[in-house]
């Protein structure tokens, strides 16, 4: 199986856009099945976003970090060895989406308004409530050609264009700020201190050998456990012996 890359956040910004990264990635790729029961899973991963993007003030910690990304790469610039073709690319990215942010509606604002959406949203918080006898209405438009269908959904998901390239370029800069180094976790276990820039931690290792990292800690400092999958004989779960892995704290 090789190397698995756990990623653990030591701020709630960072929590909330790798959230909303994953349910962009299972929305995306639920969103080319062509078969209908896999479809209301699309719906399901939709509603899910669209409650956690309204809990959140995204746009205002998008701005900011945006807003931090062009200073950075303005003094970068004057840097005499860096790259200024990928650097003006990036800053051209940074500005375009930071002006988009400022001008266009809130996250989620033109889903709210669709006919169909809105009058199927409660009944996807039951579980199994997505039966034909609860709505009719989308198992009537199941049963619309697959076309028709796909249309539709890819308009529904470049309403959500936007959030999806600023929390992608956002990430993208938090993750670039740390390389990963070899360190070793004596009995299992591992112990750091995060720098004031810091705000995600990063785990590159084996996961053949049955066990996985875990983190407690805060923006302060921080400490991996390595866990197993499978208890040992004597119920223990903590790995006992030296770990070598590798970590990035970005």
């Amino acid at each position: 199986m090789g190397n698995a890359v756990f990623e653990f956040p030591l701020k709630e910004k960072v929590r909330n856009y790798l959230r909303v990264e994953q349910l962009l990635g299972q929305l995306k790729i639920s969103a080319k099945s062509e078969h209908t029961h896999l479809q209301l899973v699309f719906f399901q991963q939709l509603f899910e976003l669209l409650d956690l993007v309204e809990r959140l003030d995204l746009r205002s910690d998008l701005t900011k970090d945006l807003e931090a990304h062009e200073k950075n790469l303005v003094y970068w610039s004057k840097h005499p060895k860096i790259d200024s073709t990928a650097l003006e690319q990036a800053l051209k990215t940074v500005l375009t989406l930071r002006e988009k942010l400022k001008s266009d509606r809130r996250f989620g604002s033109a889903l709210k308004e669709d006919k169909l959406l809105s009058a199927i949203r409660q009944r996807f918080a039951i579980p199994g409530g997505a039966c034909s006898f609860d709505l009719p209405n989308l198992h009537f438009w199941l049963q619309q050609p697959l076309e028709q269908r796909q249309l539709e959904i890819n308009n529904w998901l470049e309403t959500l264009a936007l959030l999806d390239d600023a929390i992608a370029v956002s990430l993208s800069f938090i993750r670039e700020r740390g390389q990963f180094v070899a360190v070793t976790a004596e009995n299992g276990f591992y112990q750091g201190a995060a720098e004031d820039k810091n705000e995600l931690i990063r785990v590159r290792c084996s996961v053949d050998e049955g066990y996985y990292p875990t983190l407690s800690g805060n923006k302060y400092r921080y400490a991996l456990r390595f866990m197993l999958f499978t208890p040992n004989q004597n119920g223990g779960s903590a790995v006992e012996n030296h770990v070598q892995f590798q970590l990035a704290a970005c």
